[in-house]
């Protein structure tokens, strides 16, 4: 038996973050909800990994979550649930100080897991999912 995937399901695409650099989107919007793929320091315009710290990756990574969800016609406010890869727990101070300037207020859901690598020896990955 197979089933159909969700009726209302839209590819999230736009030039001002990232394009994926494997097989998924940006986003995927499924009904109200938009699921935002993980995000690696990468600059939109070239496709580079930004040169920086663990707190310029940071905040590269938030603007092109950023872009994202205004491509879906959303912001920061709408996201519910955020997962943080850290190659290094020791950073997790540093990209809390990031994250706060862009979680304010009901602050979403959260994990945050320690990984061994990440693409292009990034030292930070964020995903999250949106609701409208």
């Amino acid at each position: 038996m197979t089933t159909q995937p969700p009726s209302r399901r839209e590819r999230i695409k736009t030039p001002d973050a990232p394009a994926a650099i494997g097989p998924y989107c940006q986003g995927l919007l499924v009904g109200d909800t938009l699921y935002v793929s993980g995000q690696i320091a990468l600059d939109p315009s070239s496709g580079e990994m930004v040169e920086g710290d663990v707190e310029e990756e940071t905040s590269q990574i938030l603007a092109n979550i950023g872009a994202v969800l205004r491509a879906a016609d959303m912001d920061f406010a709408h996201v519910v649930q955020v997962t943080l890869f850290l190659r290094d727990m020791d950073d997790y101070a540093v990209v809390n100080e990031v994250y706060a300037r862009y979680f304010s207020g009901a602050t979403p859901a959260r994990e945050a897991l320690e990984v061994g690598k990440l693409p292009r020896e990034a030292c930070v990955e964020i995903s999250c999912i949106a609701v409208r």
